[in-house]
């Protein structure tokens, strides 16, 4: 599979060769109105644990976005690690939005939070945790 490559990959990062189109097929990389045998561009970011946390295609037209993808990531290891969402235009070290509290208790601890930034009782704000790490 490396003879064509011309930029390496990252080390560590998984990647596959597909000459019979077996793993295509399977996950339905197939786009109907372009083609029986090319496969449109998807990348899969499955966790350590083996679940798919999310899918993008590109058309075959269209490139991919490198730092999209890290970003992906990125937030997706943020949520996982500090229990948080990652807004639209996220990146490591923006703010993270909390959840809603579910209890009087977690209200009072989220209002004595300095780092927390309330825009309501429910949408709250703080810094990413993670990016000084």
């Amino acid at each position: 599979m490396t003879e064509n490559i011309t930029v390496a990959a990252p080390a560590g990062l998984p990647r596959i060769g597909d000459p019979d189109m077996a793993v295509a097929r399977a996950y339905g990389m197939l786009h109907p109105s372009t083609s029986q045998t090319a496969a449109v561009r998807a990348v899969f970011v499955i966790d350590p644990e083996q679940t798919v946390r999310a899918v993008l295609y590109y058309p075959m037209n269209a490139g991919r976005m490198i730092p999209e993808i890290l970003r992906l990531v990125d937030a997706l290891q943020t949520s996982d690690r500090d229990g948080v969402s990652c807004p639209a235009n996220w990146r490591p070290g923006d703010d993270v939005v909390l959840g809603a509290p579910t209890t009087q208790d977690d209200l009072d601890a989220r209002l004595a939070d300095h780092d927390v930034k309330l825009t309501d009782w429910y949408l709250a704000t703080r810094p990413d945790r993670g990016a000084n790490r």
